[in-house]
């Protein structure tokens, strides 16, 4: 099982270690990282998702999966946590994307009118037409992932292209969109 450094923690060198041994073929290395990263995890989670037990040891098994399954994507020169803990925040994020509750307001404009913000519907215009003036694959990928609330993957399941095309597509159309605003 996992050894453990000063105060019952693994240290950042042990799990390192595990995951260049298990990246080698170590199967033995490959258990003992993910059993250790089993509290981790938990923790990281947990002071997140306060309340939410089982959500917290459903994401642990997501996060474990994805260290898994995603070990090639290692870059062996960096630090293991920092990696673990992104690939770890993506999972968080991908649970909040899915559970987001979403509460229909019935007089939204009357509220928005009396707050000062008359012109929401006008707002949502000139975003349609803003987005009407770059490609459209590019303002489906900005109206799906940023506005939507979709992720990378789903936007891209949703059109039938790739992640990176979505990625791709965002990034070139922000691009386009920001040099517009700046006037170029």
């Amino acid at each position: 099982m996992a050894a453990v450094g000063t105060r019952g923690r693994v240290s950042e060198d042990q799990l390192k270690g595990w995951m260049v041994r298990g990246l080698d073929g170590d199967a033995a290395a490959q258990n003992a990282l993910l059993s250790a990263m089993v509290p981790l995890l938990r923790s990281f989670f947990g002071r997140r998702l306060r309340g939410a037990g089982d959500d917290v040891e459903d994401l642990v098994q997501e996060a474990l999966i994805a260290i898994h399954t995603r070990r090639a994507s290692y870059d062996r020169e960096r630090p293991f946590t920092a990696w673990a803990y992104a690939v770890a925040r993506y999972k968080m994020i991908d649970h909040f994307r899915r559970t987001r509750q979403h509460v229909p307001f019935e007089g939204l404009e009357d509220i928005l009118a009396a707050e000062g913000f008359a012109d929401a519907a006008s707002a949502k215009i000139d975003v349609d037409a803003m987005l009407g003036e770059i490609s459209p694959k590019q303002a489906q990928a900005i109206r799906a992932t940023k506005i939507d609330g979709l992720s990378v993957a789903e936007a891209a399941q949703a059109a039938g292209i790739s992640e990176a095309d979505v990625k791709v597509s965002v990034h070139r159309g922000l691009k386009a969109l920001a040099a517009r605003l700046k006037g170029k």
